[in-house]
């Protein structure tokens, strides 16, 4: 038996629903003769005739009739299932898994989907903090949130968020005790707060001032391993930390933290969301990145455009200070 074509057997079905070919051709926005032919086509994939046809009337055969028996119900329940597609892609639902490093998420991505979640009430959020680096496919996430630099180049990004800026921030104490670093050069006499990854490496505090680009290895004597447990560090007088400043900004404003080394701290790219880059992303992620793409941002802002994840190369020289 020769391939049998879905469009033919609903041909075949509309012309015996409608009582003829003229009929069912303009309920289906095709002609006449393209019907016929696709009728003649099934019938001879077939090897049956399922219609007697006079000038006057369309009938189905003795054949055309048990088809049809069982044919009708499997297209009702076919334009059914394309129906709920269709309501799904109108009405998302379903659950979205995002993995995020934590100031990521505290700071962009769970604002962004609580909106999101407030419009979309059959959708579900899930966010897990995590600053390793991850294969989302494989460990089962629509997306992740990382730095443009450290985005699969076979993943789609788009930009989560505002520029990011980085504070120094330190307790009055401390500076009364220990002076105040007038330039990243002195932070070498400092006890500093040392962020250590789940990769195990240290983290490295950048700065940049008049073309001129410092990466600081710092000192100290407390590691911690999550920007809470830093800025709580500096809070109590243990010593000078490097966090995001949203982090340490309502800490500023009350005086519980000083801010050094303002003028060396430029505004960074920020976040990016990524996700991998399939044919068919499903309607809730739509949602989610149309949203993204109209959100406003504290202050205002909406999402930036795209730039590109290759930062641009500084045209200025970068020295690295070592204890």
């Amino acid at each position: 038996m020769q391939p049998i074509r879905l469009d033919s057997l609903d041909a075949f079905a509309a012309i015996v629903r409608c009582g003829g070919f003229r009929a069912a051709a303009a309920e289906r926005g095709i002609s006449s003769s393209a019907l016929s032919q696709a009728v003649a086509a099934l019938e001879a994939a077939l090897g049956i005739r399922l219609l007697n046809r006079t000038t006057r009337s369309v009938a189905p055969t003795e054949a055309g009739e048990r088809l049809l028996e069982r044919l009708a119900p499997a297209l009702d329940d076919i334009r059914l299932a394309i129906t709920d597609l269709d309501q799904l892609r109108k009405n998302p639902s379903g659950t979205i898994r995002i993995n995020a490093p934590g100031p990521a998420a505290d700071h962009v991505l769970c604002p962004l989907a609580f909106d999101f979640m407030r419009l979309y009430p059959d959708v579900k959020v899930e966010i897990i903090s995590d600053a390793a680096i991850i294969d989302i496919v494989e460990r089962g996430f629509d997306a992740g949130v990382r730095f443009g630099k450290q985005v699969a180049k076979d993943m789609i990004a788009v930009p989560l968020g505002p520029s990011l800026r980085y504070a120094i921030v330190a307790s009055p104490d401390y500076l009364r005790r220990r002076g105040e670093p007038a330039t990243p050069h002195d932070l070498v006499r400092h006890d500093c707060v040392r962020r250590r990854f789940p990769g195990g490496t240290l983290a490295t505090w950048r700065f940049e001032k008049d073309g001129e680009v410092l990466e600081v290895t710092p000192t100290g004597r407390l590691t911690l391993s999550s920007a809470h447990q830093e800025l709580q560090a500096a809070l109590t007088g243990q010593g000078i930390a490097h966090v995001f400043e949203d982090y340490a900004r309502t800490h500023v404003e009350r005086g519980d933290l000083t801010e050094v080394l303002r003028d060396w701290s430029p505004k960074l790219p920020g976040w990016f969301l990524y996700y991998p880059n399939r044919r068919h992303t499903g309607a809730a992620m739509r949602a989610f990145l149309d949203h993204l793409r109209t959100y406003k941002w504290r202050g205002g802002a909406r999402n930036p455009p795209a730039p590109s994840l290759v930062e641009e190369a500084h045209h200025t020289r970068q020295r690295k200070l070592r204890p």
